[in-house]
């Protein structure tokens, strides 16, 4: 199993940005596809970005398109999730998963303790 941990989160005022980083030990992250989600209290955990092993095949969210990116360096074994003009609405708690896969709508079975992310207006 892949072993992830979150970094990067805290407190922006709108309008600002944030780079979290994903970490992956344990096996090299080039087996998986890795995706970002978010959760906030009191709603569903929603997908926010995903991308497959290689990099060659990326998913956004609606919500975020246009404002975040994904990427990942196989090499380093980490994932990133680039955040500008932030909102609000952005305010949750960012996970990172892993799944062998890739399938957006399918099972993400290795999950990140996960980051805060509050964006002030």
């Amino acid at each position: 199993q892949v072993q992830l941990v979150e970094s990067g989160g805290g407190l922006v005022q709108a309008g600002g940005s944030l780079r979290l980083s994903c970490a992956a030990s344990g096996r090299p992250v080039s087996m998986y596809a890795m995706g970002w989600f978010r959760q906030n209290s009191g709603k569903e955990r929603e997908i926010v970005a995903a991308l497959n092993w290689s990099g060659g095949s990326i998913y956004y969210a609606d919500s975020v398109k246009g404002r975040f990116t994904i990427s990942r360096d196989n090499a380093e074994n980490m994932v990133y999730l680039q955040m500008n003009s932030l909102k609000p609405e952005d305010t949750a708690v960012y996970h990172c998963a892993a799944q062998r896969l890739y399938n957006i709508a399918g099972q993400w079975n290795n999950w990140g303790q996960g980051t805060q992310v509050t964006v002030s207006s």
